[in-house]
């Protein structure tokens, strides 16, 4: 999957994200994109798509989160601090196939 990356500090995400859906989901990964695709619930103003976010994959792994690029965009990269590809990759089984 190419929309991980190994950093210093963890690794980094490439996401697309659909605000104001009906539920926090992890809806796939768009091979031509490059990207895991992500729906919230929240609406993408004052930055409450971008806390649900942060909050969502904080509790999914475990890890602290931050969104590094794309903060008024739907294309968006974060960082999960102290996190391997690996581990990642095992916890996303659950939610799509690679």
């Amino acid at each position: 999957m190419q929309a991980v990356q190994t950093t210093p500090q963890g690794i980094t995400v490439m996401i697309e994200v659909s605000p104001k859906s009906d539920k926090f989901q992890i809806a796939g990964y768009n091979e031509w994109r490059k990207t895991v695709e992500v729906k919230l619930k929240s609406p993408p103003t004052k930055g409450k798509a971008n806390k649900e976010l942060m909050k969502e994959f904080s509790n999914l792994t475990g890890h602290d989160t931050e969104i590094v690029a794309g903060h008024k965009s739907r294309q968006k990269t974060i960082l999960i601090y102290d996190m391997g590809e690996k581990e990642f990759h095992k916890l996303l089984e659950d939610f799509i196939k690679f």
